[in-house]
């Protein structure tokens, strides 16, 4: 079992319309640091990006912000650990890969599945190690999770892809089955 020293966090810079999904950035926020694990994330200072960070800083941890210079400055966070500004969004991803261990998406919309699938695809083709997971907080990706079994049905995703990418339903699970995979 490998250690996870920091874990980019995919999430949306809004809070969604279920408690649910901010109640989870928050849970996975403190688990992350009685953890002792860092979180690598977006940067933004709205949505469960917000309240992922401002539990990770409530509780005595790290939080490393990654923010492209072509946004507008006031959605940075301005209590974080550190912040990197970065060129573009292709240049977030791959800095939030390059510092993290593993990475998880929380429930969000079309940047987090870009995030997402580039560090999946990557892990995939093996260019790193760092497992990828999908937390799925009240059934948010459940028609993602039969998509993709769909394309093992078809043919197109290999069971041995589709096992790879971890899935759980609460923050403490998915840490647990990310850990496990890490080396």
């Amino acid at each position: 079992m490998g250690k996870i020293r920091n874990i980019a966090v995919y999430c949306a810079s809004l809070p969604g319309n279920n408690p649910a999904y901010c109640n989870a950035a928050a849970e996975l926020g403190k688990l992350l640091t009685e953890r002792g694990i860092g979180l690598v994330y977006g940067g933004s200072d709205c949505g469960t990006m917000k309240v992922l960070a401002e539990a990770v800083l409530a509780n005595h941890g790290n939080a490393t912000g990654i923010f492209p210079e072509g946004f507008r400055a006031e959605l940075l966070h301005p209590g974080l650990t550190r912040s990197i500004m970065v060129k573009d969004l292709a240049e977030r991803k791959a800095k939030m890969l390059e510092l993290a261990d593993a990475a998880i998406a929380l429930p969000g919309g079309f940047g987090t599945f870009d995030e997402l699938f580039d560090a999946y695809c990557l892990y995939k083709l093996g260019y790193h190690r760092k497992p990828c997971g999908l937390l799925n907080i009240a059934g948010y990706y459940n028609g993602l999770i039969r998509f993709i079994a769909h394309g093992v049905a078809e043919g197109l995703i290999s069971r041995d892809d589709r096992n790879r990418l971890l899935t759980a339903g609460q923050p403490g699970k998915l840490l647990e089955l990310l850990e496990a995979a890490a080396v």
